[in-house]
């Protein structure tokens, strides 16, 4: 196959235009999980270090069973078993049945798996925090919620942001996976681009630039938020 095959097959029929679309949906269904996982993260992560003792022992087996369970597996069960979840509880209210939407069950999955990673992320940021930070904002009698937005957060992200990189980069590969429950993402649009032309390797070499595009992407916009939190450094003095 020549390079004007290969542009031919990519551009003029618009497979690539395809990829494109299914590169958007992957970053969308990343972005959204990843909120998510970050949210959850951060509750699981202050309920181990603040919460009483049935809190934390329920944060502790979250954590442990998300991170045991494989990925696929997590999503099947998670998919299909809150999907009959939801089906019964309509039908105990009397209300018709109703069919979940593909990037929603994306996102909320692959969230509540990310939040059992970014907790543990989080957690360790936090305990590296100085204690006579934590400490002086209790003493000048911050309210709990002033002392996590201006004090912990903070002085958390440096410590956070190399791990929450990494959660990141496999979260968008993991968004691959959700193709098993009938949404359609960037590794689908190949395997569909694929075999519709019979050119496997073609569209899976694409594929990967694509995800390979993403990653550079991602590595440089952390880098910066490294660099600009690096002034949030808690420094002993």
């Amino acid at each position: 196959m020549t390079i004007s095959d290969i542009s031919n097959l990519l551009f003029a029929k618009g497979w690539v235009q395809t990829l494109a679309e299914g590169a958007v949906k992957t970053l969308g269904i990343s972005l959204g999980a990843f909120a998510l996982g970050l949210c959850i993260g951060l509750l699981v992560a202050l309920a181990k270090l603040r919460g009483p003792r049935w809190l934390v022992a329920c944060a502790n087996c979250y954590t442990t069973l998300y991170r045991a369970v494989p990925e696929l597996l997590l999503i099947l069960l998670l998919y299909y078993a809150g999907t009959d979840l939801l089906n019964l509880a309509m039908a105990a209210m009397g209300r018709p049945s109703v069919e979940v939407n593909g990037f929603m069950a994306a996102v909320v999955v692959l969230g509540i798996v990310q939040g059992a990673y970014s907790g543990e992320v989080i957690r360790g940021a936090i305990e590296a925090i100085p204690p006579g930070l934590i400490e002086a904002g209790r003493a000048y009698g911050m309210p709990r919620l002033k002392l996590l937005s201006r004090v912990i957060l903070p002085c958390m992200l440096p410590f956070a942001i190399a791990g929450l990189s990494n959660l990141w980069l496999v979260l968008v590969k993991d968004s691959a996976l959700i193709s098993v429950v009938g949404y359609s993402e960037l590794l689908t649009a190949g395997r569909q681009a694929a075999a519709t032309t019979k050119h496997y390797l073609l569209f899976y070499l694409a594929v990967a630039a694509f995800y390979y595009v993403i990653t550079l992407i991602s590595s440089m916009v952390f880098r910066k938020f490294e660099s600009s939190f690096e002034r949030w450094m808690p420094r002993n003095v």
